[in-house]
């Protein structure tokens, strides 16, 4: 995605909320809050599922999850507006430390956290 149509959306979601006045209600707090509440509901769709079955959903449940990405998409949009966050940026910088982090020679095949190499 490009970033100017990721700004295109956060645009259009600014003016969605302001015509319904919902910019009072889109604190900081309030949309990471929507943000973790969306992201759990994420998480229930695959909830008591096998490995297996979560990598092969079906149409119908397909649909739902997508959705679900939809909502925490739109409230980490949301919030990045609200709190003048360059997400494509951000991004890019994580990236760059990650690679810091988890350089493949002491990573590779390991799901170890960062903290725990020496």
């Amino acid at each position: 995605m490009s970033k100017q149509a990721l700004e295109d959306l956060k645009q259009e979601l600014k003016e969605f909320a302001q015509a319904r006045d919902w910019e009072q209600f889109h604190s900081p707090k309030n949309l990471s809050m929507a943000l973790s509440v969306e992201a759990s509901e994420l998480v229930e769709h695959f909830q008591w599922m096998t490995e297996e079955q979560s990598a092969c959903l079906d149409d119908e449940k397909h649909a739902a999850v997508a959705l679900e990405m939809a909502d925490i998409f739109i409230f980490l949009l949301r919030l990045s507006e609200r709190m003048n966050v360059d997400l494509m940026e951000v991004t890019r910088q994580k990236i760059v430390l990650n690679h810091q982090r988890y350089p493949v020679s002491k990573v590779k095949g390991s799901s170890k956290k960062y903290s725990e190499y020496t």
